[in-house]
């Protein structure tokens, strides 16, 4: 006990000595308590339906067979884990996360590069790379896959009809984008609206370098890609880190591209998309909450990773 504390017991006892404690636990309190509300909210909306969602993949609950509903223990989850479709959607997921996360980061490096240097109407062009993010997801693979990609009026057609005719040919190529390239397709969209974000954290990763150390390599004689190799690379790592972590997080839950372009055929069908048919048309609640919990790990998993990454640039910038 301190000095103030003894002295404060002596003069008003123990019971004021108890109140002059319980004063800052009151206005701890009082701070939280408009945070209350909000707190009890997301709880309700968010952890209520996913306990609902943990309770029902262990049981075999099927819609079309509700008088077959029993608790099944862990089976839900080693048919998840040992189903072919299942697995082949896992591995679509994987294949699409991966080629839209590598594709964006190194397109938003080459953008974040562009627009880290000064020239005129910088802040129009900013504007006008950042907003494919602004696009609602479906409408923008609306966009893509009727402005775009059909055969017959879409843009890309309409431009190799122009080319192949400037070099003289009457009979075009008119390909169907989506269904040659049904994975293409949907990796093109998702790049398009994703490279933005790459762009903006490598924007903030590019602004925030050290003027000092970018200067004492100019005046040793180092060139554009001596700098960029040893100074500006090494500096964007955590910035890198961070895209495609954060990538990774939204683009393995993506569902409106795979729904939207291809409804989920020709071999496209991630692991959402596939538990939105077990959910939706087999009915099989218990295997669609099973497959619904291990993406929410997955995420978890992953969200884990981005937050040590934030913490760490944190502290980073703190240090300077």
């Amino acid at each position: 006990m301190s000095a103030v504390d003894t002295a404060t017991t002596r003069v008003t006892g123990p019971a004021g000595a108890h109140r002059a404690a319980a004063k800052p636990r009151r206005a701890a309190w009082a701070r939280r308590a408009p945070l209350l509300p909000a707190l009890v909210f997301l709880i309700v909306i968010t952890q209520l339906p996913f306990v609902a969602t943990l309770i029902i993949s262990f049981m075999n609950w099927n819609a079309l067979y509700p008088d077959q509903i029993h608790f099944t223990g862990v089976a839900n989850y080693r048919t998840v884990l040992t189903d072919s479709l299942l697995r082949a959607s896992i591995v679509t997921t994987v294949e699409l996360t991966v080629a839209v996360v590598l594709i964006s980061l190194l397109l938003g490096l080459l953008l974040a590069l562009l627009l880290d240097r000064v020239f005129v109407g910088r802040g129009l062009v900013r504007t006008m790379l950042i907003a494919p993010f602004l696009v609602v997801p479906v409408a923008a693979a609306l966009l893509w896959k009727h402005a775009l990609y059909n055969p017959v009026y879409g843009l890309f057609n309409g431009l190799l009809t122009v080319v192949w005719k400037a070099f003289g040919s009457d009979n075009p190529p008119q390909p169907d984008w989506i269904t040659n390239m049904p994975k293409g397709s949907i990796i093109a969209e998702l790049v398009w609206q994703w490279t933005p974000f790459m762009m903006l954290i490598l924007l903030a990763g590019l602004q925030s370098r050290p003027a000092e150390a970018m200067e004492a390599a100019t005046v040793d004689g180092a060139g554009p890609w001596q700098t960029f190799r040893y100074l500006t690379l090494p500096h964007l790592r955590r910035y890198l880190e961070l895209g495609a972590l954060l990538g990774s997080i939204y683009v393995v839950q993506n569902f409106d591209s795979v729904f939207t372009i291809t409804s989920g055929g020709l071999g496209t069908a991630n692991l959402p998309y596939t538990i939105y048919q077990t959910f939706y048309q087999a009915h099989d609640y218990g295997r669609a909450s099973a497959a619904g919990v291990v993406v929410v790990i997955a995420t978890i998993i992953i969200a884990t990773f981005a937050l040590r990454v934030v913490s760490s640039l944190f502290r980073e910038e703190a240090k300077r």
